[in-house]
């Protein structure tokens, strides 16, 4: 089994304040953190917030003594007008150190105003590339909606040939989106991934329902196996998104990630 660096997606705290996730993260006896930026949906962080605003949340994370490896920037890739936005993503996720930014190629949480084909999605990427090439970071592309595969996806980054691209295999999302129940697919894409959100689902195939890791019918084993094998270093990121009706408080949410913690931690991994 290799050693991978485990992150926990601040997502996981959608409703409670950035200040709560880092508490609970930092609690539950993990290090990294994936702050997300996600318009409409989970804001933790954000471009429009005030400077000070955004050093109180870097000063914070740092003295819980976590590091920001990652940054969740959700924009939709197909809209050009939506391309500033993402630059803005860029922008903040270098403010607060980290090395990748992940996003849907569409909209995460918000209606699309525009969809494109593979051409408009290779020349808007393309905008903002040299940018991710000053700052020397890494763009992952996650399995969501139309794109809810790592095939679908991995014609995207073979378009565009370039090495900060790549694909962000969210375990449970090609359940959701793609119909996904086996390995084949990340067999298939495994070469082009950079980035995993490690997520289990519960229920119907179209259920929201993401409960914490272990108690769901993701097989772990087999997908992280797929990784070794190809011996593809990429960094786990846990995302925990509960039912459609949320967590019942703070607690639930804390207690999942313990949850998930002690799940990994029995399969050998290291916080």
């Amino acid at each position: 089994m290799r050693k991978r660096k485990i992150i926990v997606n601040s997502n996981c705290y959608h409703g409670y304040s950035v200040f709560d996730a880092v508490d609970g993260i930092a609690a539950a006896g993990f290090r990294n953190i994936e702050l997300t930026a996600t318009k409409g949906w989970t804001e933790h962080v954000f471009p429009s917030m005030s400077f000070s605003e955004l050093q109180d949340v870097k000063d914070y994370i740092a003295g819980k003594g976590l590091s920001i490896p990652s940054m969740s920037g959700h924009t939709n890739l197909m809209d050009e007008e939506r391309i500033p936005d993402f630059i803005k993503n860029i922008h903040l996720a270098h403010f607060f150190g980290a090395g990748m930014i992940v996003s849907s190629i569409g909209e995460a949480h918000i209606a699309d105003k525009r969809k494109g084909g593979l051409e408009t999605i290779k020349r808007n990427i393309s905008l903002f590339l040299p940018l991710l090439e000053r700052y020397d970071m890494r763009l992952s592309l996650e399995t969501h909606g139309e794109h809810g595969t790592g095939f679908e996806i991995k014609k995207v980054v073979d378009a565009l040939g370039s090495d900060r691209v790549g694909i962000c295999y969210d375990t449970a999302n090609v359940i959701f989106y793609g119909g996904i129940r086996d390995d084949k697919d990340l067999i298939y894409s495994a070469s082009s991934v950079n980035y995993v959100h490690l997520k289990d689902k519960a229920g119907d195939e179209k259920e929201w329902n993401f409960p914490a890791l272990g108690e769901g019918y993701v097989d772990f084993k087999s997908l992280l196996s797929v990784l070794d094998e190809s011996d593809n270093p990429s960094s786990l990121s846990i995302e925990i998104e509960f039912t459609k009706d949320g967590p019942s408080s703070l607690e639930e949410v804390n207690r999942a990630l313990r949850t998930s913690a002690e799940y990994l931690k029995s399969m050998g991994y290291e916080l």
